[in-house]
């Protein structure tokens, strides 16, 4: 009886006052209860809004390719005017969607709700997945991943307010990673996106909230799209041997590329030369000469338009492309990113990795193919955004290629230290400067 009597006696603790309680403090009407059943909805909603927002990247994508097939020379006149118009309107009616969307996500970790009213508000997402959509059948070098994690922040926001319970910072961070996590079908890349990028620093409660809200927006979305690979099952792999010469190579060749690509952004986006100040001072007219180079070089190549998928995809199954591809992505998503428009650069970062592989695949020509081009994206990626596990898990997924993690790993660190000489601030995290709150009110009231 002795060893009975605690279970007893706790029992009889349990009172209707303690059951009211109880109830206040997580049933349905409390904060708690409501927090997790707005992430809830929020996740699922992620998982709806990639889905229907890649599908309609996809069929805007395609129809501008069946225009430029159709009519070969008109994008040299229809591309430019576009980027005229998309940056005029973007300025004049929608400032806060400029751009990414990933630094408007870290900027409004600062003040994540008034950040609802601007940088992650649904009016500013909504004008961010039509003009992106209206980049792509333009034929701009843009992706849907960057659009795609404002928007995934903004649901997150707009299901808290309607809930009413406080928004934090770690909320955005989990939206923003679900949305990285169903635009890709990549759940491991998009919490540690979450961790390497949008997040200052580690913390167990923002973990668990993104590990929440990528699990639920993964499912939907998995649900909805289907259980897929983003490049296919590739299962690149490499001997050792061979992985400790590529893999270094990679490393250097795509640090030096993508920390190139990250400064000339940073200087057109924050600098003082003369360039940056005559971009600042006739922004639409620089939008329109940005379009002539991005049309110019589509015209002349017929491989740099869009995301460049279609091309990534058949350097990485070992179709032979022209050496010239990577350079020109580069200039092509260059080009298109300092332009002003709103648009990401995952996708044609990952593009221009494999045409830096393709290269590579000339100079290592007794290696795998695909191994190779796959090391190239990675140390690019790597490069640009200057977050190594991120590259390394979003390419072992989206190839399932995860025998070469270890020499993609080499190659990743080994880009980072590169870029970081050439270009000293992280790429996103120096473009979050021009959306700080004060900035970010300001440029949304003219």
């Amino acid at each position: 009886m002795a060893d009975q009597s605690p279970p007893l006696q706790a029992f009889r603790k349990w009172t209707p006052a303690r059951y009211r309680a109880l109830l206040r403090a997580q049933g349905p009407g409390s904060v708690k209860f409501r927090t997790r059943l707005a992430i809830l909805i929020g996740a699922v909603a992620i998982g709806l809004a990639a889905t229907v927002f890649a599908e309609a990247s996809d069929m805007a994508g395609e129809m501008f390719h069946h225009f430029s097939v159709r009519y070969h020379w008109a994008p040299l006149v229809v591309t430019p005017l576009l980027f005229a118009g998309l940056v005029w309107f973007t300025r004049r009616f929608a400032p806060l969607a400029r751009g990414s969307g990933i630094p408007q996500v870290m900027a409004a970790q600062a003040d994540p709700e008034r950040a609802t009213g601007g940088l992650v508000s649904i009016r500013t997402v909504a004008a961010k997945a039509g003009l992106t959509l209206a980049a792509v059948l333009g034929g701009a070098s843009v992706g849907r991943e960057g659009p795609t994690v404002q928007i995934a922040a903004a649901i997150m926001g707009l299901t808290h307010r309607i809930l009413g319970v406080p928004l934090r910072g770690a909320v955005l961070i989990a939206g923003g990673a679900a949305g990285v996590a169903a635009a890709f079908n990549t759940p491991l890349a998009g919490l540690l996106f979450a961790i390497e990028e949008l997040a200052s620093a580690y913390e167990q409660k923002v973990t668990l909230l993104v590990i929440a809200a990528i699990a639920i927006a993964g499912m939907v979305a998995q649900s909805a799209q289907g259980d897929y690979v983003y490049f296919g099952l590739i299962g690149a792999h490499m001997p050792i041997v061979t992985a400790l010469i590529v893999a270094p190579v990679a490393g250097i060749v795509g640090g030096l590329a993508g920390g190139g690509f990250a400064r000339l952004m940073l200087m057109m986006a924050t600098g003082t030369n003369r360039v940056t100040q005559w971009s600042k001072a006739r922004p639409v007219l620089f939008a329109g000469l940005c379009g002539l180079v991005v049309a110019g070089l589509g015209v002349g190549t017929g491989l740099t338009w869009g995301t460049g998928y279609g091309a990534a995809r058949a350097m990485i199954v070992g179709v032979d492309a022209p050496l010239w591809y990577g350079p020109a992505k580069f200039l092509a998503t260059l080009a298109t990113a300092v332009a002003g428009l709103p648009g990401g650069i995952f996708a044609p970062s990952l593009s221009v990795g494999a045409g830096i592989g393709n290269l590579l695949r000339s100079i290592f020509v007794d290696s795998p193919a695909s191994a190779v081009v796959i090391l190239g994206m990675v140390g690019y990626f790597a490069g640009v955004v200057r977050a190594p596990l991120t590259a390394v898990i979003i390419l072992s997924e989206t190839t399932a290629s995860r025998g070469l993690m270890l020499p993609m790993f080499a190659a990743a660190f080994i880009a980072d230290g590169v870029s970081q000489f050439v270009c000293r601030e992280k790429l996103y995290h120096g473009l979050s400067h021009t959306f700080a709150m004060g900035r970010a009110d300001e440029g949304a009231r003219r």
